[in-house]
Formats: structure tokens, sequence, C-alpha cells
């Protein structure tokens, strides 16, 4: 972690939230440091060291011109804020995350990793079940991609990194999850969304393992729509 990225405490991200208030979120918001000092009831000063911090972090863009600055809150940022957003949502039981999204192909990489021993074991002893050698790959909806930042805040099975005598290979997260077709509400139960620290997929596609295989189970084809409900284990289970 770097110095910058540390120094983004409780403070800056109030001041965050100011920013996605006043229209950060949707465009480039005109925002003074002496209006956000006030709404922060600090100097103007420290109202500008805090967006500072927060441009340097990544978590805001700042554009300066002839009537002030502009300033956009980052994709970055947004899931800064939905992180925090997920741990009050926790605080008020809300145990369970809804994404939805589109069923299809991936690469084969899946089928491949999920079969290897050093993950297997792994996948045994710690979910209770040896996965189907294979993926169900979702591709997220734009509000799903959003939210998806909001999983980091729930209780987790960790499966750990190895290596053998070519390679090393990562460490991955493992969430509870039902399977949902949207439909006709035909559901699966007792899978995991499976999220490697190494992997090619990027933020708006999510790979789910199962005991079977979750095609068949469901009758999915590729374009059909699911819901994923991730659940929070450590909340649901108090």
């Amino acid at each position: 972690m770097s110095e910058t990225t540390a120094a983004v405490g409780p403070n800056e991200l109030v001041a965050l939230k100011q920013v996605a208030l006043a229209g950060g979120l949707t465009g480039d918001a005109h925002i003074s440091c002496a209006g956000l000092g006030t709404s922060l009831d600090v100097s103007d000063q420290t109202a500008s060291r805090r967006l500072r911090v927060l441009a340097d972090a990544g978590l805001v863009g700042r554009t300066v011109s002839g009537d002030g600055q502009r300033i956009s809150v980052t994709d970055e940022g947004v899931a800064r804020l939905r992180r925090e957003y997920a741990d009050y949502r926790r605080l008020f039981d809300d145990d369970a995350l809804s994404l939805t999204g589109r069923v299809t192909s991936g690469m084969g990489e899946g089928r491949h990793y999920i079969s290897l021993d050093g993950y297997m074991r792994q996948f045994h002893e710690r979910l209770g079940y040896d996965p189907y050698p294979g993926t169900l790959n979702v591709d997220l909806e734009e509000r799903s991609v959003r939210a998806r930042a909001e999983i980091e805040a729930f209780e987790a099975v960790p499966v750990d990194g190895w290596e053998d005598e070519d390679r090393t290979f990562g460490p991955a997260t493992c969430y509870a999850a039902t399977v949902s077709r949207v439909d006709d509400g035909r559901r699966y139960e007792g899978a995991h969304a499976i999220i490697p620290e190494r992997t090619h997929h990027d933020a708006d596609q999510i790979e789910v393992i199962a005991p079977d295989r979750l095609r068949d189970e469901l009758d999915l084809v590729d374009g059909d729509r699911v819901a994923l409900r991730v659940v929070d284990t450590e909340r649901a289970d108090r």
C-alpha cells in the first residue's frame, strides 16, 4: 500500500461523500474549497488538502479552469463508497447482495484451474464439496457492476495460493451464493461466487462454482438472465 493510499482515512471519505452528493457521481461537479469546507465544517485549507489526498489516491478527478475546479468521482472512488455502503448495510441486518447478469461462455480456463489438486483439496476441506470442473460465467448488468464492490465486505472463504515445480498459482476468495433463473425463479442453493486474485475477467463478469454443473441444473444457455444472491454467512448465522 502506498503512502498516499494509506492517507485516505475517515475524514477524506466524508469529503468523498460530499463530492458525490454535490453531483460528482454523474459528472464534473463545480465544487469550491470554500463550499466544501462549509459542508465539512472545516477550513478552506483543510478541505483543499482532503481533495488533494483523494485526487492523489485516484478516488476523484480534478479539472481546474478559470471559473474554479470541477471534480468527479472515479470508478475507484465509487467502489470505495460502495464498500462503505456495504458496511452500513451489514449494520442494519442486510445480509445479502443481489447481482444480475447473463450467462456467457468462458475461455475454458475455469475447468482447468478448478480441477488442479492444489485448489481441489482446499475446496473439499473449506467449502465441503468437490466443485464441478468448470465455472458458470456471468456478464453483470451495469447496476450490478457498480454493486459488485460491496462483496468485499462480506464474510468469505479464502483459498490459498500454492505452487508446484513449474509455477505459482494465486489465491482466490469464495462467497456463499444462490443462483436463480430470472424468468421462472428456479434456483440452485449451495454455490459459491469465486473471485481469483489473478484473473483475466474485468469487474463486469463474475464466476460461480458448485458441486453440480449449473447449466444442466437450471437449463441455462448463453444469454439467459440469472440472479446471484451472495450471502454474508457471518451475518446470516447470527
